[in-house]
Formats: structure tokens, sequence, C-alpha cells
């Protein structure tokens, strides 16, 4: 029975449940902790751990930025102050290009005949409006039949009206967690793309800047991914992570805790993570 997931996502991202209503379920399905990790924003965080106090569940603030490096790199920075200020005015940055692009797919959609509004995408998000938000809106239109869909023919990156986010450098997204004293995570490192030799290189280069660990769990790992992964992280000396990235109705194929079905972490790996910043003199 899995212990912990340390890669979750809420209504204050592109998620669909408030985090109360995350951390409530985490408790219903036995969890012991739990990060929530939301895409560029930390304003789920405060009602998080407010949350697991009720339920008596340890909560791990954390954040998840998207990086311009290979393939798709997003990088989790875990045990996050909620108030993070350095992290915050970057982020605000981020909030305001996400939303010229969101008014860009708008836009495009309309192009090709779609009638579709702003309005009607915000009233779909309680956090920070992404494309997930517009793919409720074209499921609900009938324009689409699910969110996949959506994404594969209208918002992904092969998609009708797809938009490039703006993103940080690796360099950028490192050094702001680090001067939060975050502890830097690679998510889903399958997501790069790259061979085995070229991903080694990649994770190789990243630890040289900052990264201390790799989500060796995760819902879209294969039983050899994860195998090599984990031989990885530890040939390189970095840490092991791992977590679902549920999203809720979202990602309906992706339970929190089980991922597709493949994943039960302990508790043992929060407490290596947690034996590693304690022996750094920072906070758990």
């Amino acid at each position: 029975m899995p212990e912990i997931d340390l890669h979750t996502h809420s209504t204050a991202s592109d998620g669909t449940l408030s985090p109360t209503e995350l951390i409530k379920l985490a408790k219903t399905i036995g969890l012991k902790a739990i990060a929530l990790t939301d895409h560029d924003t930390t304003k789920g965080l405060s009602e998080a751990l407010k949350a697991g106090k009720k339920y008596g569940i340890e909560v791990i603030c954390g954040c998840e930025l998207s990086v311009q490096f290979k393939g798709i790199t997003h990088i989790l920075g875990l045990w996050i102050d909620p108030k993070a200020p350095i992290l915050n005015s970057a982020l605000e940055f981020l909030r305001n290009k996400r939303q010229e692009r969101n008014q860009k797919i708008i836009e495009r959609l309309n192009k090709i005949g779609i009638k579709i509004n702003y309005a009607e995408v915000k009233a779909k998000a309680k956090g920070t409006i992404g494309r997930p938000h517009i793919a409720q809106v074209l499921v609900e239109k009938k324009i689409a039949g699910s969110i996949q869909e959506a994404f594969n023919n209208f918002l992904g990156p092969k998609g009708k009206a797809f938009v490039p986010k703006e993103k940080f450098s690796p360099q950028k997204a490192i050094s702001i967690l680090k001067e939060e004293q975050a502890t830097i995570i690679l998510a889903h490192p399958f997501s790069l793309g790259l061979a085995e030799k070229e991903v080694t290189e990649a994770i190789s280069y990243l630890k040289s800047i900052g990264l201390e660990g790799i989500e060796v769990y995760y819902s879209e790992h294969s039983p050899e991914q994860i195998a090599f992964y984990r031989n990885l992280a530890h040939k390189l000396g970095l840490l092991i992570s791992g977590g679902s990235d549920f999203h809720g109705a979202n990602k309906p194929h992706i339970k929190l805790g089980i991922g597709r079905g493949n994943l039960d972490i302990p508790y043992s790996l929060l407490e290596k993570l947690k034996n590693y910043r304690q022996r750094l003199g920072l906070e758990v």
C-alpha cells in the first residue's frame, strides 16, 4: 500500500480538487504524506498545510516549474515556504506570460471557427488559468470528446491552436529554488525524450548546476525506466523521489498515490529526503 505521493496538483493550478479536497482524499486512501506541487504557483500551500493538520496528513509544500531545456523539462522544488518571496516575484512574470498565452490560444481557436471567450475559460478555473481550463470548455461545447482529445487536436504541440509557453532556463529555475532552500528534483525524466546516453548527459549537466534528485517513481514510467533512473540516481549521487502527478478529473487515468496502478512508494523514501535536508541544516 502506498504511503506517500510527492507530485500532485490542485485547483491552485490545473488540478480539479481544492487543496483541502486533495488532502482529504490522501487521508481516505491511507497516505501518510503528500507534496502539493502546483504549476508556477504557491497559492494552494497554506490551505494544504491547514488541511494537513486537520486530517493528520504530513504536507510537503512544493512547486513545479517548466524549464526550457530538453523535450518537456519540469523541475520540482520541495519544502518551499508558502510565502516564498523570491520565487513568487519570478512567478508573477510567468503568470502574466501565461495569461497572454491563454489569450493567444483563444484567438487562434476563434480564427478557425471555434467560438470561445476568456470569460468562459476563467469560469472553469479556481486558481491559475491554463490550457486544461480551455480544454474543459471545448469538451463542454462538444468540440472535443475529452480533455485528451482537446489537447491532441487543439492545445498540445501538434494542435491547431498551440502557443509555446514562456519558461525559465534551467539555471534560473534552479537558482531561484536554491535561494528558497528547496530540494530540487527533476520531474518525470522520461519526458526529456532522450536515449539513455543522452539522458545521462543531460541529468549530469543539471546536477552540475544544482539538481539534487530524480523523480524515479512516476505514473508513466515503465518498470525498465524505473530501474534505469534508479540506477542512474545511484551512479550520479542523486536523491530518489516519486509521485503520481495527480490532477483529478483532468487526468482521470492517474490516481492519487498509485498513478496507473504502478506506484507503491514507501514513507522511507521521504525519510531519506528529510535526512538529506537535515544534514544540510535545512527545515523539514
